[in-house]
């Protein structure tokens, strides 16, 4: 276990800011006085971003949990737990889980001890693989779904390897559970269908458990296949800037399904992106409402800063028809006042795009376009991806409760 009396926060490997705890298991994070004066900095967040384009930088103390923003980048529910035994913490206590696995986080922000940053940023030596290899793996993708983060061996047929270290993967991967051990066959039909919808999906694959090193012993493993991604927040020049909507609105992750609704994620979108993340994002939203995926909650919404500064709307992760296994679910979040499926109506969306002042002829009409090749491609191909039976059935019963 890693004991630390601070953490330097870096994002692009720049010093940006510090954590700092305090008396009573609470902690402080503020920005560096160079970062916070650099007109050119790189983003970290909206949630830091004032009316007028400034940077909030005004610190502010909070008890057990971390500020909001570095919060969500700790993992959820079952991953949180083994990871928080592996490291010897309790899964509560924010600050020092963080300091375990801040080495490997979503998008480029890591978060390192003070007095180990220069060791940190020295080449790796053999001892220090050998010291990497006897530590706790450092795991750290956010998510209640079992998974890990691995690298792709070389060759056509590769498999994939755990790190030792927990550091370094550039795929996830997914295992099957207890309750849904059909869930990777499932998720990769699911955005397999959306690549060829038009959606903006990473490289994915679905492969024996057999062909995958380093999971950790003891975990049970109910199917025979595992889902994998590629990350697209690991590009060929280092790590690109990610942060999801629990972040870009300054909540915690418990509260991924409240304080937000599709309009004010739309809007965030109208003012800080482009018409290409907008249509992506009426789409991705569009096939998620066909084939009932209610999780679509503020974590599996993410903007990506590949220039650094400008955000655009991440790459789709975590599609998957929820009504297949939960019959009675309904979306995740509220479209704009109502979280049943059919209120979701053309109707609605061009109050939703008026809302947030964009034309809702363009709103509308990818919402119609999306519906037809929707349709279209599941008659040709629904039985030809790895859709369960059970899956395509609770699929076309839902369609047909519809209103679009």
């Amino acid at each position: 276990m890693i004991n630390a009396a601070a953490l330097d926060v870096f994002l692009h490997d720049i010093r940006i800011g510090s954590l700092v705890p305090l008396d009573g298991d609470g902690s402080i994070f503020s920005f560096d006085r160079d970062y916070a004066a650099d007109p050119a900095r790189p983003t970290l967040s909206l949630s830091y971003k004032d009316s007028l384009g400034g940077l909030i930088d005004t610190p502010r103390a909070y008890r057990t949990q971390i500020e909001p923003f570095l919060s969500n980048l700790l993992p959820e529910g079952t991953l949180r737990d083994f990871l928080a035994r592996r490291a010897g913490v309790k899964a509560i206590r924010e600050f020092p889980l963080l300091t375990q696995l801040g080495e490997d986080l979503p998008g480029a922000v890591k978060v390192l001890p003070v007095d180990n940053v220069a060791a940190e940023f020295r080449p790796i030596s053999d001892e220090r693989v050998a010291e990497q290899n006897d530590r706790t793996m450092r795991f750290s993708l956010a998510g209640v779904q079992l998974k890990f983060s691995g690298i792709r061996a070389r060759g056509k047929n590769g498999g994939l390897a755990i790190p030792a270290g927990g550091t370094g993967g550039d795929w996830i991967v997914k295992l099957p559970s207890a309750r849904h051990p059909d869930a990777p066959e499932a998720e990769f039909a699911a955005m397999s269908l959306a690549k060829q919808l038009g959606i903006d999906v990473p490289e994915i694959d679905l492969m024996p458990i057999e062909a995958i090193e380093g999971l950790p012993e003891g975990i049970q493993r109910y199917g025979q296949s595992a889902y994998t991604i590629r990350r697209f927040d690991r590009g060929p020049q280092g790590p690109v800037h990610i942060e999801d909507f629990a972040q870009v609105f300054g909540v915690y992750p418990n509260e991924k399904y409240e304080n937000a609704s599709y309009r004010q994620l739309l809007a965030v979108l109208a003012i800080e992106t482009d018409e290409t993340s907008v249509v992506e994002f009426i789409r991705r939203l569009t096939y998620c409402v066909l084939i009932g995926n209610g999780d679509m909650h503020l974590k599996n919404w993410s903007l990506a800063y590949p220039d650094r500064r400008r955000p655009i709307l991440a790459p789709a992760y975590d599609l998957l028809s929820t009504v297949a296994y939960l019959p009675e679910d309904n979306s995740a979040l509220k479209f704009h006042q109502s979280r049943r499926w059919d209120s979701f109506t053309y109707t609605e969306l061009a109050a939703i795009a008026d809302k947030a002042r964009l034309p809702a002829h363009l709103v509308v009409s990818t919402a119609r376009e999306t519906v037809a090749h929707f349709d279209q491609l599941w008659d040709q191909e629904s039985r030809h991806l790895s859709f369960p039976g059970e899956v395509v059935s609770a699929i076309e019963r839902h369609r047909k409760k519809l209103v679009v």
